[in-house]
């Protein structure tokens, strides 16, 4: 298969260059080749490495009329994403090797694109528990440090501050810092859900409206949290990366945290980069999620550590639930809210409108491959590397309709948003997406 005419962004920056395909490996990215097989038109059209959104929600296995693998891969490649690395809060919660394994199954018989899987930390877990999960393929740990774990029900849950004998108490930074040396040993990213429980449970009240949201996740807690896990992850060695970052106070303290040498990635979604809490009276409950999307000057200063290179990573938090759901009074809807087939386009937006449209790539495609350890296999479109493929009319538009989501829940914080961006085709491993079914990925490193 050759890429004939487009206009190619590879490792070295955007050219005009073909790019020709053997058994789904990109083997030549060069000007004027000469086609002998299957010729794809990419005249007028960006060619871009496949997406890489390390940071959704399945709900697949436990809520699959939420999502499952089969949705959700529909709704990644509908949007330019080829690899999606899924959370390991599904139920049974991804807490053992044997359950890795059990999901991976599942998802291998629904995915369309390639996944990989997170391991979740528990305040129980084990060095023990973490070597068996990175031998199965977990590609990092996650630890929610403000979530319990329903010991009956095998599901990470918030409850702060709730005496249950069901309730096993979230991992802290006591949790982190002893199996810090065993996740530096690993060689895997450690994962947070920066949110302090002690610092919630001070905000705690009944979540009536927007402004109850807002006060009751302060950036205090973002800030706290991060702070800790980086001095536990600084003293071990280990590569600590901040899920969905959503404050200025936060930013702030992950620089900090960087300047004094700790290993640091820092991960921000296309909701606190494009929206405020002023959206709020047009967008409605699909706003509610956790965190929540800050003030104005909160996002401003997300875009500033994005442009500036302290944000490396654009991921989703795809969350979806049903419509009805997300349709009930702000009080009950459930916190959560789809992205990944917006992923792309927001981020192409976003750089456009900083001056570089390549950028996109490097925060959607490049920095979450290395982030899980895919950087020889996925995220560039250069010889070696899989023939994961995006191909973008940068002449075209495109207006999120509800009618044209993949995922269940149809109605996301992007409804009506225009961008001036569209996806023509998508490719994994050299095949329109659809004629393919979705493998594995796991991270090269070799550990031990």
């Amino acid at each position: 298969m050759l890429f004939k005419g487009g206009t190619v962004y590879t490792p070295e920056g955007a050219r005009h260059a073909d790019v020709l395909v053997a058994d789904g490996v990109i083997t030549r990215v060069e000007p004027g080749l000469e086609p002998s097989g299957r010729v794809v038109d990419a005249r007028g059209l960006y060619v871009l490495p496949g997406g890489v959104d390390v940071h959704v929600h399945s709900r697949d296995p436990g809520f699959p009329e939420k999502e499952d693998f089969a949705s959700l891969t529909e709704a990644a490649a509908a949007g330019g994403v080829t690899v999606v690395v899924d959370m390991p809060n599904t139920v049974p919660a991804v807490d053992s090797a044997g359950v890795l394994e059990a999901k991976a199954a599942l998802a291998r018989s629904k995915a369309r694109v390639d996944f990989g899987l997170w391991g979740l930390i528990r305040s129980s877990s084990t060095a023990q528990d973490l070597e068996e999960m990175a031998a199965a393929g977990a590609v990092g740990f996650k630890a929610y440090l403000a979530y319990s774990f329903s010991l009956s029900r095998k599901q990470v849950l918030y409850s702060p501050g709730v005496d249950d004998p069901d309730l096993e108490a979230p991992a802290d930074y006591g949790t982190l810092a002893r199996l810090a040396p065993a996740v530096a040993r690993l060689g895997l990213p450690l994962a947070i859900h920066a949110e302090d429980p002690t610092v919630l449970a001070a905000f705690q009240r009944p979540l009536l409206t927007y402004g109850d949201l807002l006060e009751s996740r302060p950036p205090e807690a973002e800030a706290v949290a991060l702070s800790a896990a980086a001095a536990v992850a600084r003293e071990a060695g280990v590569h600590l990366h901040v899920a969905h970052l959503s404050s200025a106070l936060g930013l702030q303290t992950a620089e900090d945290a960087m300047r004094v040498g700790t290993e640091l990635t820092l991960e921000t979604c296309p909701q606190f980069l494009l929206l405020s809490a002023d959206d709020f009276d047009r967008v409605g409950s699909a706003m509610k999620m956790l965190p929540p999307i800050r003030t104005a000057a909160d996002r401003a200063a997300l875009v500033d550590g994005l442009r500036r290179g302290v944000i490396s990573i654009v991921s989703t938090d795809h969350a979806p639930h049903t419509d009805e759901e997300k349709s009930r009074s702000f009080a009950e809807a459930p916190a959560g809210s789809p992205g990944v087939q917006t992923l792309y386009l927001s981020c192409l937006q976003l750089a456009k409108d900083m001056g570089d449209v390549w950028l996109a790539p490097r925060w959607v495609s490049e920095a979450p491959a290395r982030l899980v350890g895919l950087e020889q296999s996925k995220g560039a479109i250069a010889p070696g590397y899989d023939a994961d493929i995006a191909l973008v009319d940068p002449k075209g538009t495109t207006t999120v309709a509800a009618h044209e989501m993949r995922s269940r829940q149809r109605h996301s914080v992007m409804a009506g948003r225009r961008f001036d961006f569209a996806i023509r085709e998508v490719f994994l491993r050299g095949e329109l997406v659809g004629a393919t079914h979705g493998r594995m990925v796991r991270p090269a490193l070799v550990f031990g």
